[in-house]
């Protein structure tokens, strides 16, 4: 009588006693197959909410820093431009001055001031126009000190706008409207994990 016969109705079934997969105690993963949680598909791994699924993964540069990086390109030309034009303007009105023999020594002296006023307004603006060109340039590869720097690009531009407002000068709107957007966009969160990320991965 043998226990492996089919036909035999005291010998044990044909399968009896072998683990079914699926079944008791979960199977022990092939070599050189990472084990898997739970059932189903692996766990995914976390995924940040500004871009990169993974650990070291590079971020995805948000939309307000991405905005301002634009802000800064355009506040910072028409800064250094204007800067530039006043210089100019100023060595013109010396040169006025200078051959003008109608003016008294008081109105040489009055427009000498004028002079040196628009130099230093040039020089000014010019200086404005670099740091937001800079600042513009180093959102991509810099820290939050860049952030910071943009901050306070953008609150010096609010404060001047708003001088040039009382003084009706209407084209100043629009600066004011861009020196909030710089602060608004580069306060938020999105922006702060954005230039506190890690800098090696660049």
């Amino acid at each position: 009588m043998s226990f492996g016969d089919p036909n035999n109705p005291y010998g044990q079934p044909q399968g009896q006693g072998q683990q079914q997969p699926g079944y008791g105690y979960p199977q022990q993963a092939p070599q050189g197959v990472p084990p898997q949680q739970g059932y189903g598909y692996p766990a995914a791994p976390p995924v940040s909410p500004y871009g990169g699924g993974y650990p070291g993964a590079a971020m995805v540069m948000p939309g307000g820093v991405k905005a301002n990086r634009v802000i800064l390109w355009i506040l910072g030309v028409f800064q250094a431009l204007f800067g530039l034009i006043a210089v100019v303007a100023s060595g013109w009105l010396a040169d006025q001055i200078a051959s003008s023999p109608e003016l008294d020594s008081q109105g040489q002296d009055v427009s000498s001031i004028l002079t040196g006023t628009m130099i230093v307004v040039g020089v000014i603006g010019i200086a404005f126009g670099v740091w937001a060109i800079v600042t513009a340039i180093k959102i991509r590869s810099g820290g939050n000190g860049i952030r910071i720097s943009g901050i306070v690009y953008g609150s010096l531009v609010t404060v001047g706008s708003l001088v040039n407002l009382l003084g009706a000068n209407v084209f100043a709107l629009l600066s004011l409207v861009l020196g909030i957007l710089l602060i608004v966009f580069f306060a938020k969160a999105d922006a702060a994990a954005w230039f506190k990320r890690n800098q090696q991965q660049y």
